[in-house]
């Protein structure tokens, strides 16, 4: 199953807090996470990325600094700001209220299935 792009951004910034609020983390990784989350369902790609987490510091939701862990290469690592804390919260609160809707109208339209495409061409 592909997950359309507009649903892809739509939920990005929750998905994106939501990893920070875990601790810090670098772009890469981030991409990684994602993908092992959404088992491969999420195509996230860095053109997506970045500018999310350029619009997400420019808000005050996240704060980077570049680093070099021991051993390793340099890196510009994001955190979530207290600031990034609170839209966590309203966002998880408004992804609710969506999922409750949903669910409401999938168990009214729980019988509903989808008339094969022959049918429509024929006239039903």
């Amino acid at each position: 199953m592909r997950i359309t792009k507009d649903l892809v951004a739509a939920s990005a910034t929750p998905l994106v807090l939501g990893i920070l609020a875990e601790g810090q983390s670098y772009g890469y990784a981030i991409l990684r996470q994602v993908d092992e989350l959404s088992g491969g369902q999420l195509e996230w790609t860095e053109g997506l990325l970045y500018p999310l987490l350029h619009r997400l510091e420019r808000l005050g939701h996240v704060d980077s600094a570049w680093e070099t862990p021991d051993g390793g290469r340099r890196r510009k690592y994001y955190r979530i700001t207290e600031q990034g804390r609170a839209e966590l919260a309203a966002q998880r609160q408004q992804w609710a209220a969506v999922v409750e809707t949903l669910r409401g109208v999938w168990s009214a339209t729980q019988f509903v299935r989808p008339m094969p495409a022959l049918l429509w061409e024929v006239g039903g």
